[in-house]
């Protein structure tokens, strides 16, 4: 891998979406819009804090595993990455350099929904601000990774979609937003414990509520980490040059 191949590449990422106002506004202002919509819901009750910080992890991953998935599956349909691939420029180059250039993005948007969240929907944090902006960025990136994995399998937008009940739906539903994973079925609790939107959760929740010392959230965005890594290499792995 080249790094400077992997800048090239995220810089004309950036440029690209620099250029399409209504991704911007998806990426930016979308998440911290759908935070303020579920606090103006709970206005009249003290559920937002207790499932804002699970918001904070939701919105950011699902807008970013959207994004990122269309936009390499795009980038693949219109022959773009075969012309890139043919280039001096590897597969891992490549996958670095979306990972980079929507990193960056994603710590814009999480930023922009912490901020949003604590100051205008009034979520009050017990741990440290720059703790919580840090696993929420490292969340975003999560749903990034994981669109990247999910462009190298899909033929289609269509295709992205679906593998939202594969790859997004049971990390919510297991994830302990609408029922504490302890109150789970054995097995349910086992496999929500070991997704990675699980460890986002647990340590937003608990820099919010100030329930554990920073060591703990240390190691859930430390495992939040690893599958990070986990998907960038798989993507690399079988990201093909153009669908069939």
């Amino acid at each position: 891998m080249n790094p400077s191949r992997t800048l090239a590449t995220a810089g004309r990422v950036l440029t690209q979406i620099r250029h399409d106002p209504r991704t911007v506004v998806l990426l930016l202002v979308v998440p911290s819009l759908l935070i303020g919509l579920v606090a103006w819901i709970f206005s009249d009750t003290a559920v937002f804090e207790t499932v804002g910080p699970a918001m904070i992890a939701l919105f950011p991953f699902i807008v970013m595993f959207l994004v990122t998935s269309i936009t390499t599956l795009r980038e693949r349909r219109t022959g773009t990455l075969e012309r890139l691939l043919s280039m001096p420029l590897g597969r891992g180059d490549l996958i670095l350099g979306y990972t980079l250039a929507f990193g960056l993005l994603a710590i814009l948007q999480s930023s922009i929904a912490v901020l949003f969240a604590v100051t205008v929907c009034g979520l009050d944090i017990s741990g440290s601000i720059w703790l919580l902006v840090a696993v929420a960025v490292a969340d975003a990136v999560l749903g990034t990774t994981l669109g990247l994995l999910a462009s190298a399998f899909a033929r289609t937008e269509f295709q992205v979609v679906q593998f939202m009940p594969l790859l997004v739906f049971p990390q919510i539903l297991l994830g302990g937003i609408f029922l504490p994973r302890d109150q789970l079925p054995d097995v349910l609790q086992a496999i929500g414990d070991a997704l990675p939107l699980s460890h986002a959760i647990d340590a937003l929740t608990a820099v919010a509520s100030g329930s554990e010392d920073n060591a703990y959230v240390v190691g859930e965005l430390v495992i939040i980490l690893v599958w990070i890594v986990a998907a960038v290499l798989l993507a690399s792995l079988t990201l093909r040059r153009r669908t069939p």
